[in-house]
This record gives C-alpha cells, structure tokens and sequence, in this order.
C-alpha cells in the first residue's frame, strides 16, 4: 500500500474514532471499546476495500457488510456518516428518542445497513444467507461479517461456519475483532474461545491473521482472502479495544460506558490531534 492511500485511511480513521466519542458521548451510554478497537478495519474497508456507492446504497451489486457485533453500532454509523450515506452532525443524536440511529443497528432506517443485528450470533448467520443468495443467483459480491472475539463464544455462530463451509462459500468473509476483552473480563477467562484460528480451520475456512491497527497487514489479508479456493474465509485480526483514545485502551471498563465531560475533552483532544498532524 502506498504512502498516500495510508495516510489518507489514517485520517478516516481518525475521523470515525471522532464520531464514535461524539455518539456515545451525547447519548451518555454505548459501546466505545470495541467500536474503537475496529475503527481501522472499518476505514480500510468502506474507503479502500467494498464496492458500495452511498448515493444508490441498495444498489444490487454492491458488497454486503453485516456487523455482527451489533453493539458496535458507533463505529458502523461514524463509518457510514463519514463516508458519505448520512450527515455527520447525525451521530450526535445516538440513541435519543426521536433518532434513527439507535443502540442497534435498524436496516429498515439507516442508509448504509444491510442488516438489523444485535443478538450476538445472529449477525453472522444472516451474512452467511446472504453470500449463499449470491452464489445461488449468480451475483458476484462478497459478504464481509465482523464479529466480536467475545461473541464467538456463542454456539450460532459455529452452526453459522459449517454451514458457510459445507456450501463452499468463498464469497463470504468472517472478521473477527480479537481485542482480549468482553463485556464481563478477559475472554480467556470468561469462557475462552481460544484457540480461535485453529477453530475456524477446524471448521473448513481458510484462516488468516492481521494487525487491526497496521493497514499494510490488513491489506495483505484481504488480498489473500480474494484469492477464492471453494473456501470461506476468516481473518482474525489483533487489536487494542479503545484503540485511539488512551485511557480506553485495554481497559475493560469502557466495554459499554460513555466518558463524561473531562474525559470527553480528553478524547477529543487526544483524536484531534491525530487528525491535525495528518492534515499538515
């Protein structure tokens, strides 16, 4: 990947984890630490990766992404808000009464989403359904499903993979959030679903790994994943849950907590700052 493509992703980064901490923080709740430990990864994506077009977002042949870890819906809208599919000043409005954009993910309201989520599991089965249509009709787009690292401790999403696997689904690509941390501790601790990329192996999908915060590894892993061998894939990427803001990170407590008002100047500043010196 080039200097350039970096850089510009970098600031889009930025700009989504400054999205993020505007949501959460005027809805005083949500989800920051897994929102922002996949900001990177949602950058790398919606601005270098998917086919998708904010101005015709049902369009047919557009790739599908499906955040299975619906709770991360923060970082989802700050994505799409700054990609073009909504107003940005929107996020201000998460989770308020009157606003579309709620604690989960709502397809039926949010340009941009291609599937209600929020039960943990479910995202991935869904996603799954959608890469079997594809196959079944001839259309050539990819699925892109992001799970947390905690919700794979759900059976579903197992039932979900050998399903994905007995279909021969190389369309579909599973990402896994491997941030170490869920909503109750340390996921080796809670209920380990360790040792995550030997499981999905198990389970028939070409597995890849990644640094979630290094787009050159991100890149080179999706790369790979395009190459289609009858396979489905899954990338488990290695990350730093509140990734950007430095009092969040690797610090459980954040898992579904809103800062206050200091601690919302703090992170402002703290992501301001990154935004200022890449557009230097």
């Amino acid at each position: 990947m080039d200097a350039a493509t970096k850089k510009q992703l970098e600031l889009n980064a930025a700009k989504i984890r400054r999205g993020i901490i505007e949501g959460v923080y005027n809805a005083k709740s949500g989800h920051p630490g897994g929102s922002l430990s996949s900001a990177d990864l949602m950058a790398y994506l919606y601005f270098n990766r998917l086919n998708i077009d904010p101005a015709q977002p049902k369009k047919a042949d557009r790739d599908r992404f499906v955040l299975s870890k619906g709770h991360a819906a923060p970082v989802l809208y700050s994505t799409l808000a700054n990609r073009g599919f909504f107003p940005v000043e929107d996020l201000a409005t998460l989770r308020k009464p009157d606003s579309y954009l709620q604690g989960h993910p709502d397809m039926k309201k949010i340009p941009g989403v291609d599937m209600s989520t929020g039960s943990l599991g479910q995202g991935i089965s869904a996603a799954v359904g959608m890469a079997l249509s594809a196959k079944l009709s001839g259309d050539s787009y990819k699925v892109y499903a992001l799970l947390g690292d905690g919700e794979i401790e759900e059976g579903q999403v197992w039932e979900a993979a050998m399903f994905a696997a007995a279909k021969k689904l190389d369309n579909f690509i599973a990402i896994v959030d491997n941030n170490g941390l869920q909503i109750d501790g340390p996921i080796d601790e809670v209920n380990s679903p360790y040792p995550i990329v030997e499981k999905f192996e198990a389970f028939g999908f070409k597995t890849l790994t990644a640094d979630a915060h290094d787009f050159d590894s991100l890149d080179a892993a999706f790369n790979e994943a395009d190459k289609a061998d009858g396979r489905p894939v899954a990338i488990v990427m290695k990350s730093v849950k509140g990734k950007g803001v430095s009092y969040m990170e690797n610090n459980v407590s954040w898992h579904g907590a809103a800062p206050n008002a200091e601690q919302y100047a703090i992170a402002v500043k703290e992501i301001e700052d990154v935004i200022a010196a890449l557009e230097a």
